[in-house]
């Protein structure tokens, strides 16, 4: 039986690379902290030479400002505090939506662009080429004008089997009428979906582990539609939707996305979808050929094999340049202020127009900004750990 080795202790000398490494690290932050307090003091220090109030104590005072649209109760009478949330939600809103809809878009058209069928290959290569070169801020103000202009008015507004009405005020459709039923059935739709995840890592571990092919589609599709209607009919299986009705200059009832929202969603999904399908069709690339071929020997079609052989080896180099472009759709969710959407930057800009504290405002910009890109990238950098291939 071999003893084990003592373990080495570390020499904190000067000798000691680790301690040098220390102390340098150290001595930059302590550096980069003075700098930063040098910096804030001149410059509080110039703002009351020259009379300029500073702090943020603005944030407690009403701010005197509608917001075209909320997701959370708002008056004019709210401080500002509260008009910075509103366009932060608002904020949130547009890019989380826009991420998962630009990835699934992304994803479809780069694997589109290894299909056998010369069409469909031509038209994800035209799309890609299209959409990523012509600047974000033009297809916003394209989609804007096109709801502004070209769209009729709601009391001529396009109606699709009378329950969805496209128009000048946007997008209005259905929605349920809340009652606790409804609660259940998202709990359930909740519950499937964990579950729905579970049955795809077991259906993929038997896989890798026996080679016996099981539905990693339909089956959790499944699993998914029985949850929700389980929790659908456990909380009392209601029925009652609210259905918008053209009612004047106004739509009566169920629920609606302004023309700004859209047009900054649609800008921001079709440019940001187009830069992720050239990741998605590298990373496929990348993947040796010799991949390709074991998969076909093994049985399994080319939607197979592409599903449980090449994306799974694909995705270590996808995730991080598809984590970039993700920062990347975020902050360009700072160009909504061009179609007036009262995203956060927008709020800002009200709000310094209308106490002169342009350094407290372009602070909470950056502070938002900053925070929601450092927590995309955390969550990237778990997932890209967890999806990464471990190798023996």
């Amino acid at each position: 039986m071999t003893e084990r080795a003592p373990p080495r202790k570390r020499a904190w000398t000067w000798r000691s690379q680790a301690l040098r490494g220390l102390v340098y690290q150290l001595v930059a932050v302590s550096l980069i902290a003075l700098a930063v307090w040098y910096l804030a003091q001149s410059t509080l220090a110039n703002m009351a030479a020259r009379g300029i109030q500073s702090g943020f104590g603005f944030l407690l005072q009403p701010a005197g400002f509608d917001i075209g649209e909320s997701l959370i109760p708002y008056d004019a009478l709210d401080p500002y505090w509260k008009a910075y949330a509103v366009g932060v939600l608002n904020t949130l809103r547009v890019a989380v939506v826009g991420i998962i809809f630009a990835t699934l878009l992304g994803t479809i058209l780069g694997v589109g662009r290894f299909s056998a069928n010369a069409i469909v290959r031509g038209l994800c290569y035209a799309y890609v080429e299209v959409f990523r070169n012509v600047p974000v801020l033009l297809q916003l103000l394209m989609w804007y004008l096109l709801f502004a202009d070209i769209l009729p008015p709601i009391t001529e507004a396009v109606s699709v089997g009378g329950l969805f009405f496209l128009s000048k005020n946007g997008l209005s459709f259905p929605v349920p009428v809340w009652v606790p039923g409804v609660g259940m059935a998202l709990l359930g739709t909740l519950a499937g979906v964990v579950a729905a995840w579970f049955y795809r890592r077991w259906a993929i571990a038997k896989f890798e582990a026996t080679g016996q092919i099981r539905s990693l589609f339909w089956v959790p599709i499944a699993i998914v539609v029985a949850g929700e209607l389980l929790g659908w009919i456990a909380g009392g299986a209601p029925t009652a939707w609210d259905i918008p009705k053209p009612g004047g200059f106004v739509m009566q009832g169920g629920a609606s996305a302004t023309p700004e929202f859209l047009a900054v969603l649609l800008g921001l999904v079709l440019y940001t979808s187009a830069f992720i399908a050239e990741v998605v069709r590298a990373g496929i690339a990348s993947v040796a050929h010799g991949q390709v071929e074991a998969a076909g020997s093994l049985g399994l079609s080319k939607p197979q094999s592409m599903r449980l052989v090449i994306l799974p080896q694909a995705l270590r180099v996808i995730i991080p340049p598809v984590t970039s472009q993700y920062l990347n759709l975020t902050k360009n969710s700072s160009l909504a202020v061009a179609v007036g959407y009262p995203d956060v930057v927008s709020i800002a800009n009200t709000s310094l127009n209308q106490t002169g504290r342009a350094v407290e405002c372009i602070a909470l910009i950056m502070a938002v900004y900053l925070t929601t890109s450092l927590a995309t990238s955390a969550f990237m950098n778990w997932y890209n750990r967890h999806a990464a291939i471990k190798e023996r």
